[in-house]
């Protein structure tokens, strides 16, 4: 028996007002009772702590986790695992709220359908528009081109990567779904040994995803559920960011090692 239905993971790395709304929306969850909250610090320089810690000290069922190195996106998640104890894994990033019964909704899809590996829900902007969070797996041209103007005269491939023209209210089988927000068993995360970490940010949920459809398990994009979610993403800007953000250029070395990974998988 497993002493919750489901742990969430919720990584924190100088974020930590955005933490704390992420958490007190999984508390005011349906079923909170049968949730437990992990938040795992990775290595925040700021006053994270101190704040999570103090909003959060009577709650029994929210443990913070400190790391004393920030090892990448995947490798704090697999540290937070390693915590958990229920029988499903909520993985959701700290600028992201699920609504109140969204928990719910997925363990219940999920316990119907044992081939559904990974379930993830729609996510939603502040402004209402709908993120493209369900894509197909990425390519070497399909990134060049969505970080170029090359973009604007290859629309029909970036709409095809995107999902740009699949209908957002409906179910379906997806290739990836982006590592915001997202439902899978804790045995499955166990038997792929989690995240990849050499992925230190970005590509390692496309990684997940490819690795659970070899297990024979399906990732499905559930938008019966949303969660918001922020609109600015860390990885945007084109090829010329590369000079001036971080973040750009962990998402094209991520990139690199993707592709490396998964050669074979490119020759037809």
């Amino acid at each position: 028996m497993h002493p919750y239905i489901a742990s969430a993971l919720v990584l924190n790395y100088r974020s930590p007002r955005e933490t704390v709304g992420c958490v007190r929306a999984l508390l005011a969850q349906t079923i909170a009772d049968q949730l437990e909250v992990l938040i795992i610090d990775n290595y925040s320089d700021d006053d994270s702590i101190g704040i999570i810690r103090n909003t959060f000290s009577q709650e029994p069922k929210v443990r913070m986790i400190e790391k004393p190195l920030n090892t990448g996106y995947g490798a704090g998640n697999n540290k937070g695992e390693n915590y958990a104890t229920g029988k499903y894994l909520l993985i959701i990033n700290p600028d992201n709220k699920l609504e109140p019964d969204g928990l719910e909704k997925m363990i219940h899809a999920m316990e119907a359908d044992e081939t559904i590996g990974i379930l993830a829900p729609k996510l939603v902007h502040e402004d209402g528009s709908i993120r493209e969070s369900a894509r197909s797996f990425p390519t070497v041209w399909g990134v060049f081109i969505k970080r170029t103007l090359l973009r604007h005269f290859f629309r029909d491939s970036v709409e095809r990567y995107l999902h740009s023209k699949e209908d957002p209210t409906k179910t379906r089988d997806v290739d990836w779904v982006v590592g915001a927000c997202f439902l899978m068993r804790r045995t499955l995360f166990k038997e792929l040994q989690g995240f990849d970490e050499r992925f230190f940010l970005f590509f390692e949920d496309a990684d997940l995803c490819r690795r659970i459809w070899q297990t024979g398990k399906r990732v499905v994009y559930f938008p019966h559920v949303q969660a918001t979610d922020r609109k600015l993403r860390l990885s945007q800007g084109g090829f010329v960011t590369i000079f001036t953000k971080w973040t750009v250029r962990e998402h094209l070395k991520s990139a690199a090692r993707y592709f490396w990974k998964w050669r074979r998988s490119f020759v037809r």
